[in-house]
C-alpha cells in the first residue's frame, strides 16, 4: 500500500524547504510527504492523488500566498480530501484570520511561524491530529476502478473482462457523488461512459477489452514467429494441454480470446471435479491452471483472436485478429461453446442490460435484495442458482423441460431443494424481454397451458444451448451440422478418409480431418459436457501430437 500523504504549500521557498526537513526526518518513514509552492498546482496535485485513489492524512498550508490564500486553498482542498487533517501556517499577524478561518474552513489547527523547537512546537500537534486522522483511516482501493451506469453493457463488458481476468476492481456508480468527482478530474464527458481508472493515476473511456488488457499487462502478441504446438483456446481442455505439451518440452502458445477459463471459468462452483472434495470455482481452477502453464513457459496471449488458419505442406500458418500471423506443425482447437443468444424479442436491446449470458459471477452483487432468474436445466445454472442466492432476495429457474434430473447432477438439485430462496419452474420457456433502456420484466409461456405470465425482474441470467466457436473454421476441417468438429473415426465417410486426407494412417482419435489439428473439449463432436473429461482430452491430445511429430 501506498503511504498516506503530508502536502505543505507555501510560496516562500525557504520556509517550504524547512518544513519539508522537520516533517522528512520525524514523519519521512510513514508517510510521502510531497511539496508545492503553488495553491494552483497543489489542487492539480490534489486531483492526480484523488484518480490515483491515495490517500491524504494532513495538509500543512500557509496563510499568505499569491493566487489565493491558505483558507481558500483548505476550502477546495476539502471538496477533495473531506477527511484530511488541516492545519493553517500563519504569522502572529494573522491570528485573527487563522480563529476565523477554523469555522469556515473547517480547520483542525493553526501554527505561528516560526515553529522552532518543532519538538515543542510542532511534533506534538501534528502527532496528535495524525493519530486522530489514522484512528478512522480505511485504506483505499488498491486497483482498477470502473465508472458507469449498472444498465450499461460496454460496463457489463468491462467489468466481466476484468472479472474473468482475476483483475481486482472496484465499480462506481455513476450516480454517486465520488463517481461525478472522478469524472470531473479527468475531464472526461459524463456521456462517454464507462471511464476506467487505474492505479497510476490514467483513465481510458470506453475501453475495448485490449486496449484494457495492454494497460493492465497482459500479452496479445507472440513472441516467435513458430511454435511446436498452438492452442487456440483456454477453457479446461486448452490449459490442460498447455500444461502438458508445455512440461514436455513443446514450444507452447495458449491464444484465448476472452479470458482463460472458458465457459467453466464462470463458474461459481464446481463440486464434482477430483481432488477438491470442497469444491472450488471455475475461476480458481482457471487460476491455477495458468499458473502451472506459465510455469512450465507456457506463453498466453489474451485477449487475442486467431481469425484464419492457412495450410502449406506441413506447416499451419495462424492469422490473429490484429493482422499478425504464427506458424506451428500442429495446432490443437479448444474454443467451446457459449450460451446460444436469446431469440425473443428485446434481448438484442437489452444485453447487458439486465440480460447477461452467463457472468453470474460479475453481476452478482448488483442484485442484493431482488428477485432474479436463471434460465438453463444444466450444471451452470444450478451452479450460478446457487451462488445468485447468497444475494439476491430470490432466484427462479426457468426450464424447459419437465425436470431437472435429466440434465443437472443430483447433487445440485439437492442443494437447490434445500435453498429456501431458490424456486423452479418447469416447462416453461422465455417469450419476450420488457423494457427500454434496462430489463424491466420477463414474459414467460408455459408448454403445457400457453398460459403467459410476466414477472417483474432487473435481472436475467442465460445459461442455455451450446454454440461452437468454430466459423473461422468453415472451409478448414469438417464439422457438424450445429458447428461441431469432426474427430477420429467420425471423420469417415463409409469408413474412408476424409477428402483431402493424405496420410496413409486414419485419423488419431482426437485428430479433425486434416493432418495435425486436433479438437478438444466442448467444441468436439459428441463429447463429453464435463471439465473432468476435457481436461482428460487435453492430455490426450498432447500424446497424439508427440506421435504427429515424430513421423515428420
Amino acid at each position: 500500500m501506498a503511504k498516506p500523504v503530508i502536502l505543505i504549500l507555501d510560496d516562500d521557498s525557504e520556509v517550504l524547504q524547512a518544513l519539508e526537513h522537520d516533517l522528512r526526518s520525524e514523519y519521512g518513514n510513514r508517510f510521502r510527504l510531497l511539496r508545492a509552492n503553488s495553491a494552483l498546482m497543489a489542487l492539480e496535485v490534489l486531483k492526480k492523488l484523488k484518480l490515483r485513489n491515495d490517500s491524504a492524512a494532513l495538509f500543512l498550508v500557509d496563510q499568505r500566498m499569491p493566487q489565493m490564500t491558505g483558507v481558500e486553498f483548505l476550502e477546495q482542498a476539502m471538496e477533495i480530501f473531506p477527511t484530511t487533517k488541516r492545519v493553517l501556517l500563519t504569522a502572529y499577524a494573522d491570528t485573527n484570520a487563522a480563529i476565523h478561518a477554523i469555522n469556515k474552513a473547517k480547520i483542525d489547527y493553526y501554527l505561528l511561524k516560526p515553529w522552532n523547537p518543532p519538538q515543542e512546537r510542532l511534533y506534538p500537534m501534528l502527532n496528535d491530529l495524525l493519530e486522530v486522522w489514522q484512528a478512522s483511516f480505511r485504506p483505499p482501493f488498491e486497483g482498477v476502478r470502473v465508472i458507469g451506469s449498472r444498465w450499461s453493457p460496454k460496463l457489463h463488458q468491462a467489468k466481466d473482462f476484468l472479472a474473468r481476468n482475476h483483475i481486482p476492481y472496484q465499480w462506481l456508480n455513476i450516480e454517486s457523488e465520488e463517481a461525478h468527482s472522478l469524472i470531473s478530474y479527468t475531464n472526461c464527458d459524463i456521456k462517454q461512459l464507462p471511464v476506467v481508472l487505474f492505479s497510476d493515476g490514467s483513465h481510458l473511456v470506453e475501453p475495448t477489452n485490449i486496449q484494457i488488457a495492454e494497460k493492465i499487462g497482459l500479452k496479445t502478441r507472440p513472441k516467435m514467429p513458430f511454435y511446436d504446438l498452438v492452442i487456440v483456446g483456454a477453457g479446461p481442455a486448452g490449459l490442460a494441454a498447455a500444461v502438458y505439451g508445455a512440461s514436455e518440452g513443446l514450444r507452447t502458445v495458449l491464444i484465448e480470446r476472452e479470458a482463460p477459463g472458458g465457459q467453466a471459468g464462470t463458474s461459481s462452483r464446481i463440486e464434482n471435479y477430483l481432488g477438491f472434495p470442497s469444491g472450488l470455482t471455475g475461476g480458481d481452477l482457471a487460476q491455477r491452471a495458468v499458473a502451472q502453464a506459465q510455469k512450465f513457459r507456457t506463453e498466453i496471449l489474451s485477449p487475442q483472436e486467431v481469425t484464419d488458419v492457412r495450410l502449406h505442406n506441413q506447416y499451419r500458418f495462424i492469422t490473429l485478429a490484429d493482422g499478425s500471423e504464427l506458424s506451428t506443425h500442429t495446432l490443437i482447437i479448444a474454443t467451446g461453446v457459449s450460451y446460444r443468444k436469446l431469440n425473443v424479442p428485446g434481448s438484442e436491446r437489452l444485453t447487458g442490460a439486465g440480460v447477461y449470458y452467463g457472468a453470474a459471477i460479475t453481476e452478482a452483487l448488483s442484485c442484493q435484495g431482488e428477485d432474479v432468474f436463471v434460465i438453463g436445466a444444466g450444471n451452470s445454472a444450478g451452479q450460478a442458482a446457487m451462488y445468485l442466492s447468497k444475494y439476491a432476495g430470490s432466484v427462479t429457474i426457468v426450464a424447459r423441460g419437465d425436470s431437472l434430473k435429466k440434465s443437472m447432477s443430483q447433487y445440485l438439485i439437492e442443494q437447490i431443494e434445500e435453498t429456501e430462496n431458490i424456486a423452479v419452474k418447469l416447462s416453461t420457456q422465455v417469450i419476450e424481454l420488457l423494457g427500454k433502456e434496462k430489463l424491466e420484466a420477463v414474459a414467460f409461456s408455459n408448454l403445457i397451458t400457453d398460459e403467459v405470465e410476466i414477472l417483474p425482474t432487473n435481472a436475467l441470467f442465460n445459461f442455455i444451448g451450446a454454440k461452437p466457436h468454430t466459423d473461422w473454421l468453415e472451409s478448414v476441417v469438417e464439422r457438424d451440422e450445429h458447428g461441431f468438429i469432426f474427430t477420429g473415426v467420425n471423420t469417415l465417410r463409409n469408413w474412408m478418409p476424409p477428402k483431402g486426407w493424405t496420410l496413409e494412417r486414419s485419423p488419431f482419435f482426437l485428430e479433425t480431418s486434416v493432418p495435425g489439428i486436433f479438437a478438444i473439449g466442448d467444441v468436439r463432436h459428441q463429447s463429453v459436457k464435463r471439465v473432468a473429461s476435457a481436461v482428460g482430452e487435453g492430455a490426450i491430445a498432447v500424446q497424439l501430437v508427440h506421435q504427429y511429430l515424430a513421423s515428420l
